[in-house]
């Protein structure tokens, strides 16, 4: 097992890409704590990472609020005595022109999707660095690298995302933290299942795979980005997208 006696927090992980990101965790062997705003949800999810035979906790927790994390964090300090790794997940959308934006939908976005996990990775990485050990994982998307009309938030959100991840990566790597990046492209999940057919369509055939991503393929990247096989990997970002921005 990969993640034999670690320990994992996950953000935004009660469902879609992040509940997988959980589950496959749990399969290698680590214990994983979930965080989301949907408790309900979390702790389902929760109950399946039990049923795989690993201890969890799940917590409800918003990421724009660090008192809470740093609560949050301390209880699982408690529990499990260390965490050893950390994956950014959590995240909103809030899309318009950017002429019809709103303030409040800039901030909103910009809030969780990156002040979220600079909350989480300054109080997270004080214990790793104590412990000189770490494997944090940032959930960005192509749309931070290539832009895309009527997300101009969430464009800079996960562009953002991207830099913090290179910047960190080069703080934390002398003391055996890495700090990688994943982009996806369009993934299969209910959010994405609410979208036009129309809208849908158009982003299949500019995919040269001919298919949209499941959250299991998004899963099996940041698996291999926190186990063993990618110690000498840190600071970059890889593109989960079958083509669409190559």
């Amino acid at each position: 097992m990969k993640l034999k006696d670690r320990v994992s927090l996950i953000t935004g992980a009660a469902r879609g890409i992040g509940r997988e990101i959980a589950l496959a965790f749990a399969r290698e062997g680590s214990d994983v704590v979930v965080c989301d705003v949907d408790l309900e949800s979390a702790q389902n999810t929760q109950k399946e990472i039990e049923a795989l035979g690993r201890r969890s906790l799940s917590f409800k927790v918003d990421v724009t609020n660090s008192g809470q994390i740093e609560e949050m964090v301390n209880l699982i300090l408690d529990k499990f005595s260390k965490i050893d790794i950390l994956v950014n997940n959590a995240g909103i959308t809030k899309d318009n022109l950017i002429l019809r934006m709103s303030e409040d939908e800039w901030d909103k976005v910009l809030s969780v999707n990156l002040k979220g996990a600079f909350n989480c990775i300054k109080v997270v990485s004080r214990h790793m660095l104590k412990k000189r050990y770490g494997r944090i994982v940032n959930l960005a998307s192509i749309i931070g690298m290539i832009g895309n009309a009527g997300q101009a938030n969430y464009a800079a959100s996960k562009g953002g995302l991207i830099a913090l991840t290179k910047s960190v990566a080069k703080e934390l790597a002398s003391r055996n933290i890495n700090v990688n990046a994943v982009a996806p492209g369009f993934i299969q999940t209910p959010m994405t299942d609410k979208l036009p057919e129309d809208y849908r369509k158009q982003m299949l055939e500019n995919i040269p795979m001919g298919k949209f991503g499941g959250p299991q393929d998004v899963a099996n990247v940041c698996l291999f980005l926190v186990s063993p096989e990618s110690d000498y990997i840190t600071g970059q970002v890889v593109v989960v997208d079958g083509g669409m921005t190559m």
